[in-house]
């Protein structure tokens, strides 16, 4: 089995990240290119798998502290991603003294795939979530955000339904998923908001047949494509458990090392 648990949240964000100031609204677009590339979305995926990661190592111990100092690890070692940092997040990661300040900006929600992954309860599961969220994103979206796109993974690669997927998401968390994605997409544009981010981003997943057909979906609302890509492909990875050869690949080869490395050791700490 090919260690595609945490690709699908990073080959989202990369075929999404050609399209986030280049917003398209067509669902054929071309697929890859070598205009893409890993943004912040992918390094912060990466950097919440290697805590959880050297958590387990000690003892179970994941401890806020040793969530910011790994976030700021890989920040400092990738300073300047394709697309940046947003600003509030950059001076938080390059800040002597780091503190949450408030947001309900879906970047809580676009680095939590891993916290979806990893635990074998859905109770732990939303707590490691909102722990992922609350150090810089404290805000209550922010939080909900990240514990909805966390949960829906949860529910997602634990065999359930879409339709037992959209009860316990809208109910949970007030989300509207009644609407599909043709609705969403006419009047939809740019917008950095978990509020106005993660519901379209689940509904995409909830009206895909596959994981290619989810990421097109959720790049083709026009939005927050890298965004939008890691969240409905974390979700669509975890429902469908496959992604094309192609995709693998492109994502794979692009990657540096000690980014692949952690892909691997989070996939063998799951086994």
């Amino acid at each position: 089995m090919k260690n595609i648990s945490l690709l699908g949240a990073i080959a989202g964000d990369v075929i999404g990240s050609e399209y986030e100031f280049r917003a398209t609204k067509r669902y054929n677009f071309k697929l890859l290119s070598k205009y893409m590339s890993y943004t912040d979305d992918s390094i912060m995926t990466v950097a919440v798998a290697d805590w959880l990661i050297r958590g387990r190592k000690a003892n179970n111990d994941f401890s806020t502290e040793l969530l910011i100092n790994t976030m700021r690890k890989w920040g400092n070692r990738y300073p300047t991603p394709m697309g940046a940092y947003g600003g509030m997040f950059s001076n938080w990661l390059f800040s002597n003294d780091p503190q949450p300040y408030n947001s309900f900006g879906n970047g809580s929600a676009m680095r939590v795939s891993a916290c979806g992954i990893a635990f074998n309860s859905l109770e732990e599961t939303l707590a490691m979530a909102e722990r992922s969220a609350i150090v810089t994103h404290n805000h209550p979206e922010g939080i909900k955000g990240a514990q909805a796109t966390a949960a829906t993974i949860f529910l997602a690669r634990n065999g359930k339904s879409k339709d037992e997927i959209r009860d316990y998401i809208s109910t949970t968390f007030g989300y509207n998923l009644n609407r599909t994605c043709d609705e969403i997409r006419p009047d939809y544009s740019f917008e950095g908001s978990c509020q106005e981010t993660v519901p379209q981003s689940i509904i995409a997943f909830l009206d895909s047949k596959d994981y290619e057909d989810a990421i097109r979906l959720t790049v083709s609302l026009g939005g927050d494509a890298d965004t939008m890509g890691a969240i409905t492909g974390a979700i669509a990875i975890a429902f469908y458990k496959e992604m094309p050869d192609e995709i693998y690949n492109f994502v794979t080869n692009l990657l540096p090392n000690d980014m692949k490395r952690v892909i691997e050791n989070f996939s063998e700490m799951i086994a």
